[in-house]
């Protein structure tokens, strides 16, 4: 093991120690461990870091930000250890963050991709049950993808429906009532999961072929490789990528989106409801629940309509 490849196993451990997960940027810093041996660099220098970076010429410039920005901090704590690192600027890369459009799933989509996901190979038949079942998941519960693969066996009361969200985005955690049909749904992939992979595995709830944690970009990128087998991704020209489109994440935007149309369809003050939801999806506050009427026009549109409405009875204000 190189001395930096050991200081970025120090730095991850350290980093977790304070309550950081660190999923991507650990496997992401890895990579750029493995450029830095390549290169036979004993140190990180801003235009090693620059390089790499920018290196895949395919993705968004916001990518390449969000890449230099991990070594960055990784820079910022080894300077501390090593003299000779050198710390890329915070503005060497800039790019505004914009939150992506989310896609909204309808009812006939989520269809076809559970038949979809019935139709994946695999030896033992696991990868077809477990992309159903956690396409399933996602879409009645709003839930994260990452706080979905991150369940384990004892996290999911299949007695009583609840699974427990322990520790996840903001540090907070909570409990997720499901409805009867996802705990029969979850109690079935269960038996079919143990079943097919019987041998000693991971305390992981959603696991892959080799009976181990499925991995978030695994899971994703079977996602979108179904989605363009169903029309819903244009497949990219060149074959390692997997193109532009839906997205895990827009199960929740879906789901979030679905709750606010019927609230408002059924006449309830929404403003009253939102803090359940808010609390329901693991929000750190009601302001992050109010994207979506802003980012779907339907739900703009509806409550721009409840607000006309409440100042007309009154004559002008």
């Amino acid at each position: 093991m190189s001395a930096i490849r050991d200081a970025l196993a120090q730095y991850v451990a350290v980093r977790r120690a304070l309550g950081t997960q660190l999923r991507e940027p650990a496997v992401t810093l890895g990579y750029f461990v493995d450029f830095l041996e390549a290169q036979g660099a004993e140190f990180i220098t801003i235009e090693l870091a620059l390089r790499w970076a920018t290196e895949s010429k395919l993705v968004e410039r916001a990518t390449w930000a969000r890449r230099l920005s991990m070594v960055r901090r990784f820079a910022f704590w080894l300077s501390a250890i090593d003299t000779r690192t050198e710390v890329p600027p915070s503005r060497l890369l800039d790019a505004r963050h914009r939150r992506k459009k989310p896609h909204i799933f309808t009812i006939d989509e989520i269809g076809r991709l559970m038949a979809e996901a019935s139709r994946l190979r695999s030896p033992k038949g696991l990868r077809a049950i477990t992309q159903g079942t956690l396409i399933g998941l996602l879409a009645s519960t709003g839930l994260r993808p990452g706080e979905a693969l991150a369940l384990d066996v004892s996290d999911v009361d299949l007695m009583n429906g609840v699974l427990s969200i322990r520790q996840t985005k903001f540090g907070k955690s909570r409990f997720v009532p499901v409805e009867d049909s996802t705990r029969a749904a979850l109690t079935h992939y269960a038996e079919q999961r143990d079943k097919l992979c019987p041998r000693p595995r991971p305390e992981a709830f959603f696991v892959s072929e080799r009976g181990l944690r499925l991995h978030c970009c695994a899971a994703r990128d079977t996602f979108a490789r179904m989605c363009c087998a169903i029309g819903l991704r244009v497949a990219a020209a060149n074959p390692l990528r997997i193109g532009r489109g839906p997205r895990l994440q827009d199960f929740r935007h879906s789901f979030a989106t679905r709750r606010l149309v019927d609230w408002y369809r059924a006449g309830l003050d929404v403003e009253r409801e939102l803090p359940k939801l808010s609390t329901y999806l693991g929000h750190a506050s009601v302001e992050a629940t109010y994207w979506y009427i802003e980012a779907v026009p339907e739900l703009l549109h509806l409550a721009t309509e409840r607000s006309c409405g409440r100042a007309q009875p009154g004559g002008a204000q």
